[in-house]
């Protein structure tokens, strides 16, 4: 039962990522929903009580997620990048 809850949950991350993808136009954004419901999965795999093997691999999953989050965002913006607009030049006053 968990085996289909993990393979589901894979299946669907990359999917959500997919729809991000395309709703958002970011890829960073859509990388971050794929790694978090990758790392979900991982999670779930580990509710099968599989023993050390499957802990290390979940906590190999989590630090994999942490470095490439890591290493996607360095030097990335820190929000969204707006243009700024020069505004009108006005004309000089008129002596008076």
């Amino acid at each position: 039962m968990i085996r289909a809850l993990v393979t589901a949950t894979t299946a669907l991350a990359a999917l959500a990522g997919l729809a991000v993808l395309l709703g958002t136009g970011s890829w960073r954004c859509a990388m971050r929903v794929l790694l978090d419901l990758l790392t979900a999965a991982g999670l779930l795999r580990l509710a099968g009580g599989q023993g050390w093997t499957a802990l290390a691999a979940a906590a190999a999953i989590v630090l994999l997620r942490r470095l490439l989050w890591a290493a996607l965002t360095a030097g990335a913006p820190a929000g969204p990048v707006r243009r700024v607009r020069n505004p009108p030049a006005r004309a000089p006053d008129a002596a008076g």
